[in-house]
C-alpha cells in the first residue's frame, strides 16, 4: 500500500488519474474496512491539508462549500447557519464530536449513502457537486450524482472539491429533521429536508428530500400544487402525505418498511414547519431537533 499526501488540487486528481484513491477525514473509508465491508484501497492520497478544499464563501449567485469542510465547521459558520440552515442542521446530527471534527462534507456526499445526514439539505436547496480530473471540471446535480446505495456517477478519476448551492432569496427558511432512537452515533432511521420561499406567508416555492427511504437520497415530486397556497396545516399535512407517498422504504434490523413510511411522512411535516418557520424569521436553533425536541431523547 502506498499513502501519499497532496497539497493542491490539482496534484490530487493527478494522483487520481495514476489510480490513487482520496482520503480526508476517513470516517467511512477507514470504519467500513475495519467492519470488512470493502479493504482499503492500495494507493491512497491525503487530501485534508488542501486549502482550497476548507473554504466556505458566497458569491453573487451560489455560496460555495469546498469538499474539505468539516461537519464541525458547518454547524458553527454564520453563513452557513444563516442562509442554508438545513445543512447546519444535519451537520450537527452527524455521530459524534470526533466524527464532525474530521468528517468532511465532500467525504460524505461521495459515499453516497442514502441515509447520509447532509444529503437531503443539499439536494432541498438545490446543490451541485463540482468534479475536477486532470480533463477539467463539470458540475453534476445531486439528483444525478447519486445512482444507488454507496454508488454515484462520478468517474475514479474525479475529485469532489465542492459544493455549490444558489444563493438563497430573502424570506426563505430551510429545516432538516430526522428520527433517530439515541442522540450521539446514531444514523437516520427516516428523516426530511425542506426548503421553503414565502411571500406575506403564501408559498413561493418549495422543495423536500428524504433521508433512508429509498436507494438514494429521494427528491419528493409534486409540490407545485402548493405554490401560492397559504404555509399552513393543510399544506404540512399534503407534505406528509407526499413524503409517504413516494418513499421506497426497505424493512432492515432497524425499521420496518411499514415503520419508516409512516415516519417519513411526519419528519416531512415537521421539517416543512420548520422551514416556513425561519422564513418567516422565527429563530429555530441548530439543529432543530434538539430546539424542538424531536427525536431521542438526553
Amino acid at each position: 500500500m502506498s499513502f501519499l499526501r497532496a497539497n493542491t488540487a490539482d496534484e490530487a486528481v493527478q494522483l487520481l488519474a495514476e489510480g490513487a484513491r482520496p482520503i480526508a477525514g476517513g470516517t467511512d473509508l477507514v470504519v467500513g474496512a475495519r467492519q470488512g465491508k470493502a479493504p482499503l484501497p492500495q494507493n491512497l492520497v491525503a487530501i485534508d491539508r488542501i486549502a482550497e478544499l476548507g473554504v466556505i464563501e458566497a458569491t453573487e449567485s451560489h455560496i460555495r462549500i469546498g469538499s474539505g469542510v468539516t461537519h464541525a465547521q458547518l454547524m458553527v459558520d454564520p453563513l452557513i447557519v444563516d442562509r442554508l440552515t438545513g445543512v447546519a442542521d444535519a451537520a450537527a446530527l452527524v455521530g459524534s464530536p470526533a466524527t464532525r471534527n474530521v468528517g468532511t462534507v465532500g467525504g460524505n456526499i461521495m459515499n453516497g449513502s442514502p441515509a447520509m445526514d447532509t444529503g437531503a439539505p443539499l439536494m432541498a436547496l438545490g446543490a451541485v457537486a463540482e468534479l475536477r480530473s486532470i480533463e477539467g471540471t463539470r458540475e453534476v446535480a445531486l439528483t444525478d450524482l447519486w445512482c444507488g446505495p454507496g454508488r454515484t456517477t462520478a468517474r475514479p478519476d474525479e475529485l469532489c472539491t465542492a459544493l455549490l448551492i444558489p444563493s438563497p432569496r430573502d424570506q426563505i427558511g430551510s429545516a432538516y429533521v430526522r428520527l433517530e432512537y439515541r442522540r450521539a452515533m446514531e444514523i437516520a432511521v427516516v428523516g426530511a429536508a425542506a426548503c421553503m420561499a414565502l411571500d406575506a406567508g403564501v408559498i413561493v416555492s418549495i422543495r423536500l428530500a428524504l433521508t433512508a427511504v429509498a436507494p438514494t437520497i429521494q427528491e419528493v415530486t409534486g409540490l407545485d400544487v402548493l405554490i401560492g397556497e397559504r404555509a399552513d396545516d393543510k399544506s404540512f399535512a399534503a407534505i406528509a402525505e407526499l413524503a409517504r407517498d413516494q418513499a421506497q422504504p426497505i424493512s432492515d434490523v432497524r425499521a420496518s418498511d411499514h415503520y419508516r413510511r409512516h415516519t417519513v411522512g411526519v419528519m416531512a411535516q415537521r421539517a416543512g414547519h420548520a422551514a416556513a418557520s425561519r422564513a418567516n424569521g422565527d429563530l429555530i436553533t441548530v439543529p432543530v431537533n434538539r430546539a424542538l425536541g424531536i427525536g431521542a431523547a438526553s
